[in-house]
């Protein structure tokens, strides 16, 4: 959210009925249902320093805009309130100078209680996944994730910095005089119809504490599986490896790249009734009707490994384990398979190919990965291009080239102009990019040889599958997202 300059307020925009979305090369984006009135070009001109682009949106998309300026503008007064505390220092902020009572007592404030609900409010309302508080040499720097990119907020003055990391702490029940070790807690609150659990991770850092908030909604249901942005044959396909009575099906890419949600998606195709489904996660995102969930807790000793042996004692037909990040994790996993269980888990790879290297690392024998595993799915997330604002164009060739892997001629393009529904960015929501891999004889027999990840590359079952950058590149054609989007994610 743009940050407004002292003498201009949210009233005066609302009154004129104008908003502004953001500068880029030195021109300011100003959003408008109508010609503003006169003179008010100008006076935003003068007071942002700028020349002013105009934009016409809705009324509706200018009412949303400015609901959310408004708090983000309240957020501004309220480190204007906070300010006036009676703080000894900016050293206070790094931990240094108030007592811990003192700390204590500043974090109970109304002013900073005010700022801190203001601020989680607003990250709510701009769908942010995360919220990050980075203690920064001269002030506490606060950004929101939105669709995987970051973007700064209003931010309270480094004398205060202290209370609001003590708020955040006491809101989560962490220790507030511990400031040399990381932390983590969660809190539950609630946003009029909506409840939120809210992750709270802290870490010492060379300026202060620094805090980052994992956003939940519990009232959020999974996507279903052809939510995804899956093409129609891909999905066709993981239907029916999702369908198989027993084996194991990986879901790999970067943390952040909705391995988890596919996974939900696909355990919410099985039948729930008939089956006995476990989940091992951590942490539980979301709620899942009629599947055992189980939260891996590694303070007291839970954890993934641990966790899964516990759980074949249970009967289960299906086991989704969050992450096979050790070497006895994928052991039992592997094992499980072989013993008539079905079994979903996720990897940290760059492609579908990978995932063979991967469990090769973490000790796994070639013939148990060869026997067991039926498919890799590779994903990345991309953002959608905002339906409220898209616009044709025409690409400059090269980086169409670079994408399509071939010359292409004269073409047009969608993009987002960005508009008061997408915050300016062009962009709205998140879709998936996918690559299928789908073990056939000859790629197990290659695997159980343990022949060289180039060679596997060779294999039919590779060379045939769709890879990221082609199903970028259709998405690009088909208007879903943009060339630049798809080139900010896909190794090139």
């Amino acid at each position: 959210m743009i940050t407004l300059p002292s003498s201009v307020s949210a009233d005066y925009l609302a009154f004129y009925r104008v908003l502004p979305l953001g500068i880029e090369n030195g021109v300011l984006r100003l959003a408008s249902s109508a010609e503003p009135a006169q003179g008010v070009v100008e006076e935003l001109e003068e007071a942002f320093g700028v020349s002013i682009e105009l934009i016409t949106t809705e009324d509706d998309e200018i009412d949303e805009g400015l609901r959310k300026l408004a708090a983000s503008a309240e957020s501004v007064t309220v480190v204007d309130l906070v300010r006036d505390l009676e703080v000894q220092d900016a050293d206070d902020a790094r931990g240094t100078g108030p007592s811990l009572a003192d700390v204590r007592e500043m974090a109970s404030q109304p002013p900073v209680i005010r700022f801190v609900n203001t601020l989680i409010r607003e990250a709510a309302d701009a769908r942010a996944s995360d919220v990050h508080f980075d203690a920064t040499r001269d002030r506490l720097r606060v950004r929101f994730r939105v669709d995987g990119i970051l973007s700064e907020v209003p931010a309270p003055p480094v004398t205060l910095q202290s209370a609001v990391i003590s708020r955040l702490k006491l809101l989560a029940e962490l220790d507030i005089a511990e400031r040399r070790l990381p932390q983590d807690g969660r809190v539950r609150v609630r946003l009029e119809e909506r409840q939120l659990d809210l992750r709270v991770a802290t870490t010492p850092t060379h300026f202060g504490e620094s805090v980052t908030l994992r956003l939940l909604d519990r009232g959020g249901r999974p996507a279903a599986l052809d939510q995804l942005g899956m093409s129609p044959d891909m999905l066709a396909r993981f239907e029916r490896l999702v369908a198989r009575p027993h084996g194991i099906i990986l879901v790999t890419g970067p943390t952040g790249s909705g391995k988890t949600t596919t996974l939900h998606a696909a355990l919410m195709i099985r039948d729930r009734t008939a089956e006995k489904i476990i989940t091992v996660e951590d942490p539980v995102e979301y709620e899942l009707p009629d599947v055992t969930q189980v939260q891996v807790q590694e303070k007291v000793g839970l954890t993934f490994s641990k966790a899964l042996r516990s759980l074949l004692r249970h009967d289960p037909d299906v086991i989704m384990v969050g992450e096979m990040r050790d070497e006895e994790t994928v052991d039992i996993a592997l094992r499980s398979a072989m013993t008539g269980h079905l079994v979903f888990s996720t990897l940290h790879t760059n492609n579908a190919v990978g995932a063979i290297a991967r469990l090769a690392d973490l000790k796994a024998p070639s013939y148990l990965i060869a026997s067991t595993i039926d498919a890799v799915l590779a994903q990345r997330l991309i953002r959608r291009i905002c339906d409220d604002c898209r616009k044709r164009y025409r690409p400059d060739p090269q980086p169409v080239a670079l994408l399509a892997e071939q010359p292409v001629g004269k073409i047009q393009l969608e993009r987002g102009e960005g508009c008061a529904r997408c915050r300016g960015t062009g962009y709205r929501g998140r879709t998936g990019i996918f690559e299928l891999l789908a073990f056939d004889d000859d790629f197990r027999q290659a695997v159980t040889r343990e022949v060289a990840p180039r060679q596997l590359m060779d294999q039919p079952a590779v060379r045939s599958m769709q890879s990221l950058k082609q199903d970028g590149w259709a998405k690009v054609q088909a208007g879903v997202t943009t060339l630049e989007e798809v080139l900010r994610v896909v190794s090139i």
